[in-house]
């Protein structure tokens, strides 16, 4: 994967200074920055490429070229696997565009620690779901974007995570409370995937979520 804020999830408001619904949280003794949203009325987009067809790179390039739009931009989070070619290495879906068909091959890696699975915004819903999950399921989504692993399927942590585990990283992710309450979190903390899993299943009662980047995690959230 290459490291660079390459996509982003971001919530545009449109001349208002509304702010994004976030706060600092503790979950055993991990610190946490978490984010909620309704998507029956927050409008959330993916980006990836300006207009020149390179990745935006930095929170205030995007910032800039929402600017220029009329929009601002109030929350942002890196979301989504890249390639060394800068491309998604999984499904991506960006104004009902489908840029990238679904990846269900196996590999080594992070995204290829199976179960993994599909963040999307599809008209006034949202959620995660599993990847086979979401084939079955046959959705046109506005924005969608594959990462892997899950955090949470159906309520249970991802069966390959352990307990015991020594890789402690800076993590991100996504979690659906329902069919349009989700709520975003990166770790302030080093944390191990079943900590992180535990946070969204346990403290934030989500039944799914969806890991999202680790190393270059980061949150724009003024």
């Amino acid at each position: 994967m290459a490291r660079a804020l390459l996509a982003f999830l971001v919530l545009w408001l449109v001349n208002t200074q509304a702010q994004a619904a976030c706060k600092p949280m503790t979950f055993e003794e991990n610190r946490y920055t978490v984010c909620s949203f309704d998507a029956a009325k927050d409008r959330l987009s993916l980006y990836n490429l300006d207009t020149t067809g390179q990745p935006y790179g930095s929170f205030a390039a995007l910032d800039q070229a929402l600017q220029a739009k009329g929009k601002s931009l109030a929350f942002a989070m890196n979301a989504g696997m890249f390639d060394e070619n800068l491309k998604p290495i999984g499904l991506y879906v960006e104004e009902g565009r489908p840029l990238k068909k679904i990846n269900r091959r196996d590999g080594g890696g992070n995204f290829h620690l199976k179960p993994n699975g599909v963040f999307y915004v599809a008209d006034r819903n949202a959620g995660v779901m599993e990847t086979e999950a979401f084939v079955k399921a046959a959705l046109s989504p506005a924005y969608a974007t594959q990462s892997g692993p899950m955090l949470v399927i159906d309520g249970a942590i991802h069966p390959k995570f352990t307990e015991d585990s020594t890789s402690y990283k800076r993590r991100n992710g996504v979690g659906a409370v329902n069919g349009h309450d989700l709520v975003f979190a990166i770790s302030e903390d080093a944390v191990t995937f079943h900590d992180f899993a535990k946070l969204f299943r346990d403290g934030l009662g989500c039944r799914n979520a969806l890991f999202l980047d680790g190393q270059v995690s980061s949150l724009y959230a003024p």
